[in-house]
Formats: structure tokens, C-alpha cells, sequence
């Protein structure tokens, strides 16, 4: 029982802790509605579980020992995620927007990929919950992962929805809105580059 807690309180605190994906996702529940926002949540979340699954082969401890495959994960992670933000920043608050100015699963599933925050999280995780302990242990914390973490996003997208009555009516304020979450997520990005590239 204490091991299942433990598994829950790490993947909650992993899940709903202000990030890139986060952002996404309440800024989309914002300007399209939180069920809109509901493709993005699930890439997000099968691409986390399924890096978790690949931690767990060893994949992911590989790539962290590798210097130079990092590196180009930072970069790729850094492009992708100024991409987005620019996209979120010239988001427009009209609920029948094209379908492609919406994230859609692709966005969030290789968002996933790219950040290698992500990664190191599954890397601890995988190291710290399976181990020796075997097959069932891994099963069990997968799928509770999973859950935890749809439930995590979905909940961010949900406040984003909340958000959207407070600025309804407004279509500046909801420009205004786009653009701080926009800025943040670009402002993220060169933080994790400088992390990596100057302070790591």
C-alpha cells in the first residue's frame, strides 16, 4: 500500500506541476474549450506513457548517457516548443478556428519526445517504483501513471475552460491571455536550452 502511494503522490506531483504541456493545455481549454483541447491531453498523455514504457527497456538510460543525443533532444525540444508558443501567442479566440490552429495529438505526443525533462522524469521514476521488483510492479505503475496523467491534463484544460467565462466577451483579453501563455511557453524553452547548454 505505502509502495501504490508513493507511485500515485509521484505521478500526480510530476503531472500537475506547472510545464510546457500544461500550458498548452490551459491555454487551448481557454481558446477553444476544454474538449477541444481534449486531442492534445491524450497525445501528451500516450506519449509520456509510452516513454515511461520505453524507460522501462532501457531506452531512455541510454539516451541520458549519451551526451550528444541529449543535446539534440534539447534543440529539437527547444524548436518545437518555440513553435508552439508562437502558435498559442497568434491563437485567435473564435471557436470555429480552423482545426489545424488547434494542437492537435501529434503536438503533444512529440512534445512528450522532444523534452528531455520528460525524459529524466521517466528515468527516476522507472529506477525508483520497478527496479528488481519485476513485470507487475512496471504494469501497475504505467497504468496508473497514465490515468493520473490524462486526469492531471484534462484538469488544466478544464481550468483553461473556467478561465475562458472570465474572459468571454473580451476578445482582447483573450489575445492578451494567448500571448503571456505564448511568451511563458518560449520563456520555458530558452530556460531549458540555457539549462542545459550553460548551467548542465
Amino acid at each position: 500500500m505505502a509502495v501504490l502511494l508513493a507511485m500515485f503522490t509521484f505521478s500526480l506531483v510530476m503531472s500537475i506541476s506547472p510545464g510546457p504541456v500544461n500550458m498548452i493545455s490551459v491555454s487551448t481549454g481557454a481558446t477553444y474549450g476544454a474538449w477541444r483541447a481534449f486531442r492534445f491531453v491524450s497525445g501528451a498523455t500516450v506519449g509520456f506513457t509510452m516513454l515511461l514504457v520505453v524507460s522501462a527497456f532501457g531506452l531512455a538510460t541510454l539516451v541520458t548517457n549519451h551526451a550528444g543525443v541529449l543535446d539534440a533532444l534539447s534543440v529539437a525540444g527547444f524548436a518545437f516548443m518555440m513553435y508552439l508558443g508562437g502558435k498559442i501567442m497568434l491563437a485567435t479566440p473564435d471557436l470555429d478556428t480552423e482545426r489545424d490552429a488547434v494542437p492537435r495529438f501529434a503536438d503533444g505526443f512529440m512534445l512528450q519526445w522532444l523534452n528531455p525533462k520528460a525524459w529524466m522524469a521517466c528515468v527516476s521514476g522507472v529506477s525508483l517504483f520497478t527496479g528488481a521488483a519485476g513485470a507487475s510492479r512496471l504494469t501497475i505503475f504505467v497504468v496508473m501513471y497514465f490515468f493520473v496523467c490524462y486526469a492531471s491534463l484534462f484538469a488544466w484544460a478544464l481550468l483553461g475552460g473556467a478561465l475562458s467565462g472570465v474572459l468571454a466577451g473580451r476578445a482582447a483579453r483573450l489575445r492578451v491571455f494567448n500571448a503571456v501563455m505564448g511568451g511563458l511557453l518560449m520563456v520555458t524553452a530558452c530556460y531549458l536550452l540555457y539549462e542545459r547548454f550553460v548551467l548542465g
